[in-house]
């Protein structure tokens, strides 16, 4: 009988020549096991997604009861669809007043490209800014904006009019003119090895775009619902944007994303042409239930209030001179380590101990960290205990 992983290899699209081929047949919780009963501590979330946890319960009866209703039923925008309007409708509620239109996609990178759209039609201009080490995502439009020309010149040529500014660095605003649309800016750099912006650099690039006319995108992707201790990152640095792009965290598992921005903005994809922007699943009414369920569970445990003493446990118990920085915002966190082969060194040995670590698509020389935030002190405890036990072992 030919094996899963054999199956894998043989049928599936792969991403790499070496995925890591760790069979996953259930997830609860902080927990993924595999097919012989190992175990596995999830301290990536899916890349930023299991905010809540696997599975959570709350979620799941969402799942449920909408299963019981209707799944797709048409295109996004034609048909009042109780999940997307309730979901909406809280979304905007724990949201500055500015936000007033929400347009979901299926994923984060179709939240950029739609963006980028309606922040060139509003603004009758062309040029789009996006920072070095920036990822935003892998469509042509979204690839345009990685801030790494490894990953953008084997799909050339890729949009025109695409610029670039230095993250944190307040001389770079120049770049941004009257000929800008908008600067794409994530809210803490993810791949880059998170890389945490100052409050006075984003409060600099605010000013400059409203200087120019330029609108700001927040791509708070990775960031967002509650991954930094605060429900939106942007709230650490009094600063709100003009769109903001989620994804990832906001569906409880579920696959969604959405760009968000005031309705003048959105608006513009009304007309000239009509349907100016369309999706069939966006917005899909299960993931839409998924989602309001997920929020509902960040909001009523008081997930949030957490966050910080959490991330300090990690600090304290992985305070090593074999580490030399540990970056991060709330419990998004990366272990700097001296290069590549440490990393998979130690990531390889965690991962056969029962803890799943990661590293960053524009820094493999730091590993990940970004815990579902209902971990328990203990099980952090638990955990660092098998990291430290990596490090010192090869590094």
């Amino acid at each position: 009988m030919i094996s899963n992983r054999e199956l894998f290899l043989k049928n599936t699209a792969q991403t790499s020549s070496s995925p890591r081929l760790f069979e996953i047949v259930k997830a609860e919780g902080i927990y993924l096991y595999g097919p012989n009963g190992e175990r596995y501590t999830d301290l990536v979330s899916g890349f930023n997604v299991s905010n809540i946890g696997h599975r959570h319960p709350k979620v799941i009866e969402a799942i449920q009861d909408q299963l019981q209703k209707y799944l797709h039923v048409t295109v996004y925008g034609e048909f009042i669809q109780a999940p997307q309007v309730q979901f909406a409708t809280a979304l905007l509620d724990v949201l500055p007043e500015s936000f007033q239109s929400v347009y979901f996609t299926n994923s984060g990178t179709e939240a950029v490209e739609g963006a980028m759209k309606i922040a060139k039609k509003f603004t009758g201009r062309k040029q789009i800014i996006a920072a070095e080490k920036a990822y935003h995502g892998s469509t042509q439009g979204a690839l345009s904006l990685i801030g790494n020309e490894a990953y953008r010149d084997a799909y050339a040529p890729l949009l025109p009019h695409i610029s670039f500014i230095r993250f944190n660095d307040l001389n770079s605003l120049s770049t941004i003119t009257g000929e800008t649309a908008a600067v794409v800016i994530e809210a803490v750099q993810g791949e880059a090895g998170v890389r945490v912006p100052t409050a006075p650099f984003m409060q600099a690039l605010r000013k400059r775009c409203d200087e120019t006319g330029a609108l700001l995108i927040f791509d708070e992707i990775q960031t967002g619902f509650g991954r930094t201790g605060k429900l939106f990152a942007f709230e650490h640095l009094d600063v709100i944007p003009d769109i903001l792009l989620l994804a990832k965290g906001i569906g409880g598992g579920m696959p969604l994303g959405a760009f968000v921005a005031r309705k003048e903005i959105m608006d513009v994809i009304k007309d000239n042409p009509m349907l100016g922007h369309i999706t069939t699943f966006g917005g899909h009414p299960v993931s839409c239930a998924a989602a309001l369920a997920s929020l509902q569970v960040i909001q009523k445990e008081c997930l949030l209030t957490s966050v910080d003493k959490k991330a300090a446990v990690f600090r304290q118990l992985l305070h090593t001179p074999k580490i030399k920085e540990i970056r991060g915002l709330g419990l998004m966190m990366c272990l700097q380590l001296e290069s590549f082969e440490q990393v998979y060194a130690v990531s390889d040995y965690c991962a056969k101990n029962g803890v799943m670590i990661d590293w960053y698509l524009h820094c493999e020389t730091a590993l990940r960290i970004a815990p579902p935030l209902t971990i328990t002190e203990q099980e952090i405890a638990d955990a660092c205990e098998i990291i430290r036990q990596g490090i010192d072992k090869f590094c």
